[in-house]
């Protein structure tokens, strides 16, 4: 029997560590290949483990104040490989989110305040990577440097506080 019928939204998740990296971005913005690339990445040692979770389509679900990311079941174990077409590789069936990545993000910031995304009243550390930037040596960045402390504005953390007590708003749907 496989997984119940869930929503899905337009991204991709690979497992990286511990925690999954949601990619969300306009098609062909590179979120299969970013997933390539952090697979490869562990293969390099470059991070301790990584693999697939989902390409193209993925289902959220927010537990216990974590927010866990799963393969569309018709798509479990396939990527796109520009080039090569569908491909299969070894998948993860669920993964906890640690991190969102929105590829060609308008907003994205040389030195941006900290705004988490907001997903089905979840709160999760957002990357904004601008269109036509290679994301891989922020993602590459998160493993390797800690940063300074940073406490969102008393307006966000308003705004946060509002978004999480209402989590029927499907902020997720749609990517910023």
């Amino acid at each position: 029997m496989g997984l119940p019928a869930q929503p899905s939204i337009h991204a991709s998740a690979v497992l990286a560590g511990p925690r999954a990296l949601l990619l969300r971005g306009p098609t062909g913005s590179g979120k299969s290949r970013l997933v390539l690339a952090v697979i490869e990445a562990a293969s390099a040692g470059l991070i301790p483990f990584a693999r697939l979770v989902a390409d193209d389509r993925a289902c959220l679900q927010a537990v216990n104040g974590r927010l866990l990311v799963r393969p569309v079941e018709t798509l479990c174990g396939l990527i796109e490989v520009r080039g090569l077409g569908i491909r299969r590789l070894p998948f993860e069936p669920v993964a906890m989110v640690g991190m969102v990545v929105d590829l060609g993000a308008a907003d994205a910031e040389r030195l941006p305040p900290w705004r988490p995304a907001i997903i089905a009243g979840v709160a999760v550390p957002r990357l904004a990577v601008a269109p036509g930037v290679d994301p891989m040596p922020y993602v590459l960045a998160t493993f390797t440097t800690t940063g300074a402390e940073r406490v969102p504005s008393p307006s966000v953390q308003a705004d946060i506080r509002r978004a999480v007590a209402a989590p029927e708003v499907n902020l997720w749907l749609s990517n910023p």
